[in-house]
Parts: C-alpha cells; sequence; structure tokens
C-alpha cells in the first residue's frame, strides 16, 4: 500500500516546503503530485498535513510517514550503493603481502584509514617475508592466493603487473662518533669492516648486497640479524655494528635522531617499491584506490 515513491514524495514535501517546490525537485507537475498524495490518503483513510497552512502542518499519520521516510530511505540508498559496488567491482576482499620489513611502519596507518572508506572489503595483511621461498608471494599472487604484494623485487610473470608505488633513499646509519661519522657518503669498501645488522633475510632480497657490495665484491666483516627496527637501532647506538634503513623511516623516530645517517655511494643507494596484482583484477576500484594511496603516501 506505501511504496517507497510515496515516502520519496512526502520527504520532498517536507524538505522543500511547498506542494509545488516539491513537485519541481522530484521533476513532476503539482498536480500529478497532489494526485498522488490524494491517493494515498483515500488508501488509508487519513489525512497527512494542512494544505492551506503555511508552513505546511503535518498530522499525526504524516508524521509517522515522514519518521518512515527518514528510516527507511537512506538504508536502501545505503543497498542500493553496495549493489552499484559489487556489480563494478568496489566490494571484495584484498589480501596484502608484505616483501619488506619496514613497509609496516606506513601500511598498518593507511590501512586503518582504507578500511574506513571501503567497509565492504574484506582486507588483510600476510607478512610474506615469514616464507623463505623464493618469490612465494608472487606465486601466491599468480595463483590468486594473494590479491596485491608488496615487493621491491619485480619478477616478471605474464599473469602479474606491477605498478610502482614509490622511490626511497637508504642510508647508513652508525653510532656517534663512528669512524665513518663525519663522512658524507661511504664506498663500498668502507663496509669491509664492519659489522652489518639487518633484518634476517635472504641477501638477495636486500638492496645494500644486491645492488652495492655484490657488485663491488665486497662484504662486511660480521653480520648480525634483528627481527626488529628499534632493536637494531639500539646496537647501532651502543657501537654494536652498522645498519641500513630507509631515510623515510628514520626521519619518523624521534628517540634516534642524533645518530648519524650517511648516503650510500656519491649518487645514493634508492630503491623502488611496487604493488603487483593480478592481470584480472587491474579494473577493481577498490584494488586502485589502495594503491593510490600508497602512492600519495609522504616518503
Amino acid at each position: 500500500m506505501i511504496s517507497v515513491k510515496h515516502l520519496k514524495t512526502l520527504q520532498a514535501i517536507q524538505q522543500q516546503g511547498t506542494v509545488n517546490k516539491a513537485a519541481a525537485s522530484l521533476f513532476m507537475t503539482q498536480s500529478a503530485l497532489s494526485h498522488q498524495i490524494k491517493q494515498l490518503e483515500q488508501r488509508l483513510n487519513l489525512k497527512l498535513f494542512e494544505r492551506k497552512s503555511s508552513p505546511l502542518v503535518w498530522t499525526e499519520a504524516g508524521k509517522i510517514l515522514l519518521k518512515a521516510a527518514q528510516d527507511v530511505l537512506p538504508k536502501l540508498d545505503q543497498v542500493e550503493t553496495t549493489l552499484k559496488s559489487l556489480e563494478k567491482g568496489e566490494q571484495g576482499r584484498l589480501f596484502i603481502g608484505v616483501e619488506c620489513h619496514t613497509c609496516f611502519e606506513w601500511l598498518l596507518p593507511i590501512m586503518r584509514s582504507y578500511q574506513q572508506q571501503w567497509p565492504g572489503v574484506d582486507l588483510d595483511i600476510i607478512n610474506s617475508l615469514a616464507n623463505s621461498a623464493s618469490h612465494s608471494a608472487l606465486e601466491n599472487l599468480k595463483h590468486q592466493k594473494l590479491d596485491l604484494v608488496v615487493t621491491s623485487d619485480p619478477v616478471a610473470m605474464p599473469e602479474l603487473v606491477y605498478k610502482e608505488l614509490f622511490s626511497y633513499e637508504l642510508v647508513l646509519v652508525v653510532a656517534m662518533g663512528h669512524a665513518l661519522a663525519e663522512l658524507s657518503w661511504v664506498s663500498a669498501e668502507d663496509f669491509g669492516q664492519q659489522t652489518l645488522i639487518h633484518y634476517p633475510v635472504p641477501r638477495e632480497k636486500l638492496a645494500i648486497f644486491k645492488r652495492f657490495l655484490n657488485p663491488a665484491g665486497i662484504q662486511p666483516a660480521a653480520e648480525r640479524h634483528s627481527e626488529m627496527t628499534l632493536m637494531m637501532l639500539q646496537l647501532v647506538e651502543g657501537n654494536k655494528g652498522v645498519c641500513v634503513l630507509p631515510r623515510w623511516l628514520l626521519e619518523t623516530l624521534a628517540d634516534f635522531q642524533h645518530l648519524p645517517r650517511i648516503r650510500i655511494g656519491v649518487q645514493g643507494l634508492w630503491a623502488n617499491l611496487y604493488a603487483a596484482i593480478h592481470t584480472e583484477s587491474e579494473n577493481k576500484a577498490y584494488l586502485n584506490n589502495f594503491i593510490d594511496k600508497v602512492t600519495q603516501k609522504d616518503t
């Protein structure tokens, strides 16, 4: 008996203040709108508002229907939006594999704001570094067990597409008073007498080895592993070794601003971070929006 059309009409009358203005907002003639209301009143055998009053005075029946419009119409709009989002691929699953220890520092804040914007997306993050198998995260993405992989080591696969997220500089961090502390930049040979503290991942995953030390045929005097960035910096502060970290990350750690940071090589050692996605997911709005949020972050 009472339809969504009736609720929208009553809401328009309440919002516009007059039948004339309500009809115009609904792209109807005044007579058509008045006829619709008259039919509803006849079905209900109740008057909804006083027509000759200015402003309109709503009856108890009219107030009840207005309350129903306020409760029902927003929910219907939300359902319609959800269905349209589903049709456009704006809802779904986003399981992210991460091949980067320091990525968690900026990923978690982004995930919180992203989830508020996309409540219909089932979001999760998987630490792919826990699995030492080479390119396991990308293989999982290839087989669609993951939906996106954050990596600095793109591997060509016909099923995958790589989108650059951002580039960042890696710097050497040493203790106060360290022999290298006053240098403006360090060479590969400068690492030959140092204990290099790094995350417990294979050397081929670390830019300092892959792109700086190995090409020069230089190895550090010793290596020490640490899972935690803060512990790594505490070891450096205690003169137990040196470490290599992103410059942007160091700038966020107030307790370690006093530690000297030195450019690696004359031009600096820069790394690129990529988002790998499956070719079948290229047009998913919720996935591309996540990538946009990452590329717009400060680094």
